[in-house]
Order: structure tokens, then sequence, then C-alpha cells
């Protein structure tokens, strides 16, 4: 958790900034951060992140399109060194929330915030830290939605089951909760959303920000169309790729599966496939052609995955212990196969 101390510390960062501009996370976590700190100060521009691992100087034209006075990252377990040094020439304030362990180095005139770094070291998603920051019960429903797909279930769920006891199933598995309740249906259909073009993206964010409750984004209406309309577009196709998957799978403790097509859902697929499969580690990779996105589940799998690309050219990759996104290029597939069919048996 973060400390009181810090608490206060982003709460005056979100009161002097008149204008600011949140950088956030392509995923449900991300997004859930970003509304909950802007739904508490009542200001400032969104914008995803679709660069992966970190946040790439591409991005800092926000900054100058918006003349934001102040900039938040959340959820992003690096910035690259350009996007700091374009950030130091004009000297604007940088606050960064994130729960990864850390992959950069952080300037002095960052303030970084993240539990890792405090004692009593734990897997806290960052909604559950903005949730902490801002405080607003009426938001309690978002910040469970980041934690749920970030595969936590937080110690204010029970008060949130209290308040929308339809919307939850009766499960204490986090797995269970983001695949079969009604919350975890929003959080699906919201994670959808962040995969669409950016003007529709743009449109979704407008409407979150100003909903009061979470039947406003379940049940479908004109604000919503396109969101449901991503929605059932993405799981449809990803109902046939499950289906596909689960014909390879086998006795082993090792599940692979490879696709292609117009869709980037590694990490989605490798999700439901580890819910399906608990005791198998998973691997979906994505082949565009030229590079590969890989998204990797199981027990202790960041150490194996990040093994099997060492000495691949330009790859990367980073996450949690049991879950892990890499990119490497196609021709370095078969070989980052193999390898992982031998760690997986040690």
């Amino acid at each position: 958790m973060l400390t009181k101390k810090q608490v206060k510390e982003i709460k005056e960062h979100l009161e002097r900034a008149q204008n600011p501009v949140f950088f956030f996370d392509n995923d449900s976590d991300g997004l859930c951060s970003f509304l909950l700190l802007q739904r508490y100060v009542g200001r400032g521009k969104g914008v995803v992140v679709k660069s992966s691992p970190g946040l790439i100087a591409d991005y800092f034209r926000k900054v100058k399109e918006f003349e934001a006075d102040y900039i938040f990252v959340l959820d992003k377990p690096e910035v690259s060194e350009e996007f700091f040094e374009e950030c130091h020439k004009i000297n604007i304030p940088v606050v960064w929330i994130d729960h990864h362990e850390v992959q950069t180095k952080i300037p002095d005139f960052v303030s970084y915030y993240n539990p890792l770094l405090n004692k009593g070291k734990s897997y806290l998603p960052t909604a559950y830290l903005c949730n902490q920051i801002t405080g607003k019960k009426e938001d309690l429903w978002l910040a469970v939605i980041g934690c749920i797909a970030d595969h936590l279930l937080p110690d204010f769920y029970s008060e949130f089951e209290k308040r929308y006891p339809d919307l939850m199933v009766s499960s204490k598995d986090v797995e269970e909760v983001y695949y079969k309740s009604q919350i975890g249906k929003i959080a699906q259909i919201m994670n959808a959303g962040m995969k669409d073009r950016t003007t529709n993206v743009i449109q979704m964010l407008k409407f979150l920000i100003k909903v009061k409750t979470p039947y406003e984004v379940l049940e479908e209406s004109s604000e919503n169309r396109l969101m449901h309309e991503r929605f059932k577009h993405i799981d449809g196709k990803q109902r046939k790729l499950i289906e596909k998957a689960k014909r390879g799978v086998d006795d082993s403790k090792f599940l692979f599966f490879e696709y292609s097509g117009d869709l980037s859902i590694s990490a989605d697929l490798a999700g439901e496939l580890k819910y399906l499969y608990p005791d198998k580690i998973i691997i979906v990779a994505y082949n565009t052609g030229a590079k590969v996105n890989i998204s990797g589940r199981g027990k202790k799998i960041r150490d194996k995955v990040l093994k099997a690309i060492e000495g691949f050219e330009n790859a990367t990759g980073g996450g949690h212990e049991e879950a892990v996104g890499v990119k490497i290029k196609s021709g370095d597939l078969e070989e980052f196969r193999n390898r992982m069919e031998g760690f997986v048996g040690k």
C-alpha cells in the first residue's frame, strides 16, 4: 500500500494540477486508475498508452497539444529516457504511480510512487492505489473493476458486494468473478473498448468520466453503443480462438497457442486459457509476420519467459511473476518455444 505521507503528497499534486494529462496503460487497470483520479480532481485529459512495455517519447506531443501543466503516468513499468528529457526541457512536474518492478532509472525531478518500494511488499493493482488516494465511495466499482481485471480481489470487495449484490457471483475466486459475473463483464466491455480506434476511445472516456453507476456501462445505450459493439466483435473472435486453442490441449504442463490476423488479444486469450487450465503454463503468441507479441501465464512464468528470450535481437518484455508479455522477431519464435518447453519441465 501507499503510505499516508505518499497519499497526502499525491493529493497535493492533484490539487496543484490545473490542466493535467494522464498517461495510462492500455488495459482495465490503467483505465480505471485514470478514471478514479480524473473523477476525483474533476479535470484533465486521458491518453491511452499503447506502446509496450513503456511510455515512449512520441507521446510527449500530447503534453504540448493539451498545453498540460502536470503529467501523471499510471500503470506503466517503463518510461523512455527521451520522454523524460522532453519533460525536463519544459520543467513540467511528473507524478508516476505504478505497481510493477522498477525497470527504469527514475530521474530526480519525477515523483515516483510504487508500493514495491515500501516496507511489506505486496501485489496491488494501480487502481487499488488510486482508490486509496481518492477514497470516493461512489467510485468504488471502478476500483473493483481495475483490481479484478488485474487478478486481485481487493480488501474492499465485500463492501462492493453489499452495494451491488446483483453484479456478483458467489465466489471468492478472482478469475471466476472476472469471467462469470456482471461486474466482470463490465471489465471486459471496458477492456474491449480500449482496443478500438482513437476517436471511439476518446468518446468512451468522455462517457466513463461522467457515469454514476456500473449499470450505465452494462446496459447498452446510445452513449455506449460503440463500446458494446466493440465488445461483441472482440468476444466473438475470442470465442473462436479459445475453441481452437482447446484442440491443442494435451496431458503436458505446457499449452502453446499461436495465431495471426488483425486483432491483438494475446493477453486476453492467455488469461482465459489460464482460467480454464489453471495447472498449465500458458503461452499465446500473436504472429504479425515480422514480430510476435507473446503473453504468458503460470506460476513463476516471468523468469522462464525472460530467460527464454535472452540473446534474441531487439526482444523486449516484462510483467508480473505469474503474468508476462514480451515481443520478439518472428524468426525467433520456434527457438523460443523450444526453450520454454525445456524450462517447463524443470
